[in-house]
C-alpha cells in the first residue's frame, strides 16, 4: 500500500494519520526534488549576486545611496545567517529582487537549497496539481513549499487576488510564521494594501525586519529624476540648522520669546526621536520653515532619509505626470513622496484649492497618518480654514503636536519690540 498508521494511543498527535513507509520515501524524495526544481527560479536569477549589485547609486541623492547601502548590508547579513523574516519593499527596478536572489545564491553555496519563486508562478504550480494526471497531489506539493528551509517569495501583491489565492498564501505564511522558518518577501505594494491576514504576519517586529528601498527604478535614472530632485528643497536649505537658528533674544517680548523657545525645544527633541507629527503654525517669517528644515537636516546628518517639499511645487510635480512627455506615471511619482521615511510639507494652505489638489493632499496625508510615518507640516493658514478631511488628522493629539509660533516676522534685525506700539496684543496681529 505504501502508507502505514502508527500504533499510538488515542489523543496522540499522530493518531489516525497516514505516514509513508520506507518503501515510499525514496519515491517521495524524487517527486519533491523534481517539483522544487520545476518551481524554483534560481537558474533565471543566478547572475544576481551581492558582488554584481551596484551600490554606486549613480544619479540618485546621497540619502538614497545611504538607504541603499543599509538595505544591502542588512540583506548580506541575513544571507550569512538566515533567521527570521526579511521583507523588502520598493518600486519597480529599485533592486529588491536582485537582493532577494543574492540571498538565495549566497545560501546555496553553503549547501542549503533555498526556494526562490515569484508568487504568481507559485500559485500556478499549486493549481496544476488539480489537473488530471498530475504526478503529485496538492497536499504533497504544498507541504514541500511551506517546509522548505529558506523560502523567498518575490513580487507578493502581483498575484490575482482570488479568495483561493489569498487562502493559500495565508496558509503558507501562517505555517512558516508559527514554525519560525526563514522567509524573504519582496513587494512593490504598500503593506496597508496587502490582505489584512497576510499583513498581520508580515509586520510582527519580533520576527520580521521590514526594509524600504528608496532608490528609483534604475532604468529611469536621468529621465524623471531631474524633475524629482528639483522637488526636494532640502539641499537649498542646508544652512537651516539648529546652530544657525536665531532665538531673537532682545528683539521679542517675553511671550514671543517663550513661544519661539518652545518651538525650538520641540524641534530638537523631535529630531532626536521623530515619533508622530509636528505642525508648525504662525505668520510668515517667524521661523517655521527653518525649524522644519533643521529637523530634516539633523536627520540627514544622522544618516536617515528626509524630503522637504513646498506643497504647491509638489502638486505641480504630481500634475506633470499627465504631460505626454512624462515617462513616469502619477502613481509612481506619488509613491516616491508618500513613502519617504521623513517628509516635510512646507507652506500647506498656499496651494490652489482645486478638488484634484485637495484629494491628492488628503491621500498623501492620510497614507502617512495610517502608516505612522514621521511628518512635519508648516502653515500660515488657520487649521480651521483647511479641508476638514486634512485638519481632522492634525486634530489627533495622540499623533500630532501643533506648535503655534506667536512671534512677529523676522526682518533681519528690523522689527524690534519697540517697533510695536505698547499694549498691542500679539494675538491682534493678522495672519496671511
Amino acid at each position: 500500500m505504501g502508507y502505514i498508521r502508527l500504533d499510538v494511543p488515542l489523543g496522540h498527535p499522530s493518531f489516525g494519520k497516514l505516514f509513508p513507509c520506507t518503501c515510499r520515501m525514496e519515491e517521495i524524495a524524487q517527486h519533491r526534488d523534481r517539483f522544487l526544481r520545476s518551481v524554483n527560479n534560481l537558474q533565471a536569477v543566478k547572475q544576481y549576486t551581492f558582488e554584481s549589485f551596484s551600490l554606486d547609486g549613480q544619479g540618485i541623492s546621497q540619502e538614497r545611496q545611504r538607504n541603499l547601502r543599509h538595505v544591502y548590508e542588512t540583506a548580506l547579513a541575513y544571507a550569512r545567517k538566515p533567521e527570521g523574516w526579511l521583507v523588502l519593499i520598493g518600486g519597480y527596478g529599485c533592486g529588491k529582487t536582485h537582493l532577494a536572489a543574492a540571498i538565495a545564491n549566497h545560501v546555496l553555496k553553503s549547501g542549503v537549497a533555498p526556494l526562490f519563486v515569484t508568487v504568481p508562478d507559485l500559485l500556478d504550480h499549486l493549481r496544476s496539481t488539480f489537473a488530471p494526471g498530475s504526478p503529485q497531489p496538492y497536499s504533497e506539493r504544498f507541504d514541500q513549499v511551506r517546509n522548505t528551509p529558506l523560502l523567498i517569495l518575490d513580487d507578493l501583491g502581483t498575484e490575482n487576488a482570488t479568495p483561493w489565492a489569498l487562502e493559500k498564501l495565508f496558509q503558507l505564511l501562517n505555517h512558516r510564521y508559527m514554525a519560525r522558518l526563514a522567509t524573504v518577501v519582496t513587494t512593490n505594494q504598500d503593506l496597508e494594501h496587502i490582505d489584512a491576514r497576510l499583513r498581520s504576519r508580515l509586520v510582527d517586529p519580533d520576527l520580521v525586519e521590514i526594509l524600504t528601498i528608496l532608490a528609483p527604478d534604475h532604468r529611469m535614472i536621468g529621465v524623471d529624476e531631474r524633475f524629482a530632485s528639483n522637488l526636494d528643497m532640502l539641499p537649498y536649505y542646508a544652512d537651516m540648522t539648529f546652530g544657525t537658528f536665531e532665538p531673537r533674544q532682545g528683539e521679542l517680548d517675553d511671550d514671543e520669546a517663550h513661544s519661539l523657545a518652545m518651538a525650538l525645544q520641540l524641534a530638537k527633541s523631535y529630531a532626536d526621536n521623530p515619533e508622530g507629527w509636528i505642525v508648525f503654525t504662525g505668520t510668515y517669517g517667524v521661523g517655521k520653515t527653518h525649524l522644519a528644515a533643521a529637523i530634516a537636516n539633523e536627520r540627514l546628518r544622522q544618516g536617515h532619509p528626509a524630503l522637504l517639499v513646498v506643497v504647491p511645487d509638489l502638486l505641480d510635480y504630481l500634475g506633470a505626470a499627465f504631460s505626454p512627455q512624462s515617462s513616469v506615471s502619477l502613481g509612481k511619482r506619488f509613491v516616491k513622496v508618500r513613502r519617504v521615511p521623513m517628509l516635510v510639507l512646507d507652506d500647506l494652505g498656499t496651494e490652489s484649492a482645486t478638488p484634484w489638489a485637495r484629494e491628492k493632499l488628503f491621500q498623501l496625508i492620510n497614507y502617512r497618518y495610517v502608516a505612522r510615518l514621521p511628518t512635519i507640516v508648516t502653515s500660515a493658514t488657520d487649521l480651521k480654514d483647511m479641508d476638514p478631511k486634512i485638519s481632522i488628522r492634525f486634530a489627533d493629539t495622540s499623533r500630532c503636536t501643533i506648535q503655534d509660533i506667536q512671534a512677529r516676522p523676522y526682518l533681519g534685525g528690523a522689527g524690534r519690540s519697540s517697533d510695536r506700539p505698547k499694549g498691542a496684543s500679539r494675538r491682534s496681529r493678522g495672519r496671511k
